[in-house]
């Protein structure tokens, strides 16, 4: 049962898992980042307060983290053909992985700019900072710890959701295990794939808590 096809097929596995979790929270920083940084921003307490678009980006991102990923995958699958021209494989399943991200990465960054201490903000802007130095010099760089701290908890989000994915034939380790772990009843290669994901969560965990340490001694 474990010959070098399987052996060949998991490390295939592996390697689409990371490449699907790696882009997608990507992409997801790349939308979340400015949607968290829009929420904090026009918030009440806010630097630039805009009850308006504190609202619709408030309410946008609970909608979208209301809705379970998997209703979101097949939800997506026309806009997903429409983007990259399939709906299956570890390509496709980047596009639903970074708008189920993008959201959650939107209040991670949110929670994370909330937490710098005011006074330091004020600081800054009684010193004629505009709001843009105050986002780049100030909110950002004294919430980088936290902000690491966040993005690990997003990676491993990411890749569990990408695990999901398999059901739909998305690739990497979750689509092996459905396929040969639950519809083939092999149990030991559904095991296998699942110590490898808890394996791999725990691999960035302990380089994101490695990273956060580090600068927080710098910090100091």
């Amino acid at each position: 049962m474990w010959s070098d096809a399987v052996i060949r097929m998991i490390g295939e596995g592996i390697i689409e898992s990371l490449y699907m979790t790696a882009f997608s929270t990507l992409f997801g920083y790349v939308l979340g980042m400015p949607w968290g940084i829009a929420l904090v921003v026009s918030g009440k307490e806010g630097i630039h307060p805009s009850a308006l678009l504190y609202r619709i980006l408030d309410v946008l991102a609970n909608i979208m983290r209301s809705i379970p990923f998997l209703i979101l995958l097949i939800l997506l699958l026309p806009f997903t053909r429409l983007i990259v021209g399939t709906t299956i494989g570890s390509t496709a399943t980047i596009v639903p992985l970074t708008i189920s991200a993008a959201p959650m990465i939107a209040r991670m960054v949110e929670s994370s700019l909330a937490e710098v201490d005011r006074g330091v903000v004020e600081a800054a802007e009684s010193m004629g900072a505009g709001v843009l130095f105050v986002i780049r010099h100030v909110l950002l760089v004294e919430a980088r710890i936290s902000l690491i701290a966040g993005a690990t908890i997003s990676f491993a989000t990411v890749l569990g959701y990408s695990a999901m994915a398999g059901v739909v034939g998305g690739g990497g380790l979750g689509d092996i295990a459905i396929r040969y772990g639950y519809y083939r009843y092999q149990t030991d290669i559904m095991i296998v794939t699942v110590a490898l994901l808890v394996l791999l969560v725990q691999i960035f965990q302990w380089l994101g808590n490695h990273l956060a340490l580090t600068l927080d001694r710098r910090k100091k």
